[in-house]
């Protein structure tokens, strides 16, 4: 299946059943069952739960396209065709500790392109959305990147890929680095928010090491069509379906990040 072939779908009703999910993530019991899948990296009940259902709603609606989601085996997939991507929590960590900065984030992808990003913060119910050449929202209401022209006026917002601990000293150099030519920096845990917060004007940058498709698939969209701009680090566009190294800007300070990511890589 090609983008050509798509089949017609509604925004507005699959940002309600994304809405759906806050009843199973407000489950205390639910996110109390925590399993370990490897170092740093942890899925709760609330994860599975809330795959099932998205999936289960999506294949009932949409039965023809295919579905990513973190939490399954992706191999049988055909990446070229049409496909709902899904992190059914992103910021599992944070979910475990009731940081209240978790969302879920799904995308539909054809052709190896995002048509549709959704974000969903269940704590402050807040929707991002965007659906391809029509613009990025925020609860209905139009957004825009930042209009900050320069580092120095920036907030800039950082992942520390904590799956990847061989990162580490990456990774916290560069945010030295950049901390000191920027006005501050951030860490939510939520790589997710964090890229819907570029898109919606409340930072001017993002940027982590290495992201999965379902992390930043949507985001991709929402700041794209928010006005900004989404690249690996050597400036280059994203296959949304492969795992990526992500830097998110308000598009005006992009080459700026990229100087500085550059440098740090050659050291």
């Amino acid at each position: 299946m090609n983008q050509k072939v798509l089949p017609e779908f509604s925004m507005d009703q699959i940002i309600e059943i994304v809405r759906g999910t806050r009843k199973i993530i407000m489950d205390a019991e639910a996110r109390a069952h925590v399993h370990r899948k490897g170092p740093a990296d942890f899925v709760t009940d609330v994860d599975f739960h809330v795959q099932e259902y998205l999936s289960g709603e999506l294949a009932r609606l949409y039965p023809e396209i295919q579905f990513m989601g973190e939490e399954k085996d992706n191999r049988e997939l055909d990446l070229d065709g049409a496909l709902w991507i899904l992190d059914p929590v992103d910021g599992t960590t944070n979910l475990i500790h009731q940081y209240r900065q978790s969302a879920v984030s799904l995308a539909l992808c054809a052709g190896r392109q995002v048509v549709a990003g959704i974000i969903y913060n269940p704590y402050s119910e807040e929707v991002f959305s965007a659906r391809k050449g029509e613009g990025a929202f925020c609860c209905g209401q139009p957004m825009q990147v930042s209009r900050a022209e320069t580092l120095a006026e920036s907030l800039v917002e950082f992942g520390t890929s904590p799956y990847y601990r061989e990162y580490a000293d990456w990774t916290f150099h560069t945010a030295e680095k950049i901390f000191l030519h920027c006005q501050d920096i951030r860490r939510t845990g939520s790589a997710a928010l964090d890229i819907a917060y570029v898109a919606a004007g409340r930072s001017e940058a993002f940027y982590e090491k290495r992201l999965s498709p379902w992390d930043y698939a949507a985001g991709l969209l929402l700041v794209q069509e928010a006005g900004g701009r989404v690249t690996d680090f050597g400036g280059k566009l994203q296959d949304p379906t492969r795992p990526s190294e992500v830097l998110a800007t308000n598009g005006k300070v992009h080459g700026e990040m990229l100087r500085l990511l550059s440098e740090n890589s050659r050291e």
